[in-house]
């Protein structure tokens, strides 16, 4: 606005200065030069006045996709960098074979065999999971029987204190068999979830790791 004025006042200088060069007698009235003059500048400031329109536009155009860009900048971030990353995955034994067990109470199974741990919420000292991230997360455990004459496996995917699933295996004419059982489930910052081998139950390990604990966060929430 300040540089359409000053055309303004510099237009009616000039043709102030024009009309007075041409005779000062007729400076009490408006000649027609007075009116081309400032039909001039009218028609100036006008076009003047739609450039500015234009640009304004394109500049409310320009931060609208300013701000979308932002926005994408930051869904990228959640998706590449900006999403926790806990995932953890370990088995019964980190050495040795033979049975796991009976033990006289229901006991967590503790997988000591650390194959990954992001975000160190498995804790092998316990067996126990503790989530660190309000979120969905997905969890995997196998179970490999008992050596003994008849098997006597059950064992139990807890959160907290609740059941989840469990895999038993307590009778047949075979030696051996093994299951493994999956859940996704909601879980909130301190929740536990861990596999309890139940009261006057066996499991058998070696180094083929046939007993495994595993899980990972599907997306925060």
């Amino acid at each position: 606005m300040e540089k359409i004025v000053l055309v303004m006042m510099l237009g009616c200088c000039f043709c102030v200065t024009e009309n007075n060069e041409k005779g000062g007698q007729n400076s009490g009235s408006t000649s027609s030069g007075d009116i081309c003059c400032f039909t001039t500048i009218a028609q100036t400031v006008g076009a003047l006045g739609e450039k500015v329109a234009n640009m304004a536009d394109k500049i409310t155009l320009l931060e609208t996709r300013v701000q979308n860009s932002d926005r994408e900048v930051l869904e990228l971030r959640s998706l590449i960098g900006g999403t926790p990353r806990v995932a953890f995955s370990a088995a019964l034994r980190d050495s040795g074979s033979g049975n796991i067990g009976p033990f006289t109470t229901s006991t967590p199974l503790k997988y000591k065999r650390i194959f990954s741990n992001y975000g160190d919420c498995y804790n092998p000292s316990t067996g126990v999971f503790t989530a660190t991230v309000n979120g969905v997360y997905f969890f995997r455990f196998s179970m490999f029987n008992n050596l003994s004459p008849t098997p006597n496996s059950v064992v139990i995917l807890k959160k907290n204190d609740q059941l989840l699933t469990a895999v038993w295996d307590v009778s047949g004419t075979d030696s051996n068999d093994m299951g493994s059982n999956a859940v996704v489930i909601p879980l909130k910052v301190g929740d536990n979830v861990y596999v309890e081998l139940q009261e006057n139950r066996l499991v058998y390990d070696d180094g083929a790791n046939y007993n495994t604990f595993s899980g990972f966060l599907l997306f925060p929430v």
